[in-house]
């Protein structure tokens, strides 16, 4: 690039012509912005060294239990042999994905877990917004605290307690069988019939679970201004209309957020409290991913095939969360990245 023009100096005013090379121009810019971000990092973490410190193990324990088991995804392309490893099991590549899409357990897995999961974003999502909803309206701070108390605590139950909860009530002398009795005349396991199974499933999740899922909408609605309730009571508005002007806008955001990220874990939901609970008589309904990688992995030692099923589950799912946050963010412009 040539640059003209004039300079001043003790000779008066005279023309002058510059070269400037656009590539020495570009890389001392990007060193310059890397000097000052390496800097700024540097500054950052001498300012909060602490907070710093107390991630530290958080980290170590993603990066051991979340990213180095990754290097295991190569089984789902070998046709492992524990005493031949990783690198002297033969290679077969998608085999184990073939042997999976044409199994005749495929369709029943994956419809099971898309029901299953569904029906848990459908249900016990809202139902955690609506409970923090509740409580924040609750004005004695006592009672709040109390109610918060007694909804967290199944959440620290054993799920193997929980199991035998669940068990024990659905048994044909169980309290929730003789309370159903009343209804139908029915004094059967209701853990026999596959047509109870997700019912019983969604609501121990709802029992278990609808405490400890409010707790990012309540910590949200404790981020919203006070001013703004003072306004809409001055212009008229009363509590259900201050909940749909103020409060829901208000925790929007987080709402939109949890969404993304529910949808992205709508393949996976979690064994273990299935595994606990059902048998052979409920597989038609209750057998899910999840589940159906434990039996061909941990049961019938097929390491290769159940990594196949496994990796095909976090691909469909990763694929969700990025559909889900792209419509996101061109809907509301609100998005995780």
């Amino acid at each position: 690039m040539k640059v003209s023009g004039i300079a001043l100096n003790h000779k008066g005013m005279e023309p002058f012509n510059v070269k400037i090379n656009k590539g020495q121009v570009k890389q001392n810019m990007l060193s310059t912005q890397r000097k000052f971000t390496k800097e700024k990092i540097v500054r950052d973490f001498k300012r909060n060294k602490i907070f710093y410190l107390m991630a530290l193990p958080a980290i170590v324990m993603i990066i051991l239990f979340n990213y180095l088991p990754m290097f295991g995804l190569s089984l789902a392309f070998e046709n492992y042999k524990p005493k031949l490893g990783i690198f002297g099991s033969q290679f077969v590549g998608l085999k184990h994905f073939l042997d999976f899409f044409q199994s005749i357990y495929f369709v029943r897995v994956l419809k099971n877990t898309l029901i299953l999961s569904s029906l848990q974003l459908l249900i016990e999502f809202p139902a955690s917004i609506i409970f923090a909803l509740l409580l924040n309206e609750l004005r004695s701070k006592k009672f709040k605290g109390l109610v918060q108390t007694v909804s967290y605590m199944p959440n620290f139950i054993s799920m193997i307690v929980v199991a035998g909860i669940i068990i024990d009530f659905c048994s044909s002398k169980g309290v929730l069988t003789t309370l159903v009795s009343g209804f139908t005349g029915s004094t059967q396991n209701l853990l026999s019939s596959p047509d109870n199974w997700r019912t019983i499933y969604i609501i121990s999740d709802l029992w278990q679970g609808l405490g400890m899922g409010s707790i990012v909408f309540l910590a949200a609605l404790a981020g919203i201004d006070q001013e703004q309730y003072e306004s809409a009571v001055i212009d008229g508005a009363n509590r259900w209309k201050q909940t749909l002007h103020v409060t829901l806008p208000g925790i929007m955001p987080t709402i939109i957020m949890m969404f993304i990220l529910r949808v992205g874990m709508l393949l996976s939901v979690g064994s273990e409290k299935t595994i606990l609970l059902y048998n052979s008589q409920l597989y038609e309904t209750a057998d899910i991913i999840s589940s159906y990688v434990y039996r061909k992995g941990l049961v019938e030692f097929n390491y290769g095939y159940s990594t196949a099923v496994s990796l095909f589950n976090s691909i469909i799912n990763f694929a969700l969360l990025l559909f889900t946050n792209h419509l996101s963010k061109k809907t509301s412009e609100i998005s995780l990245f």
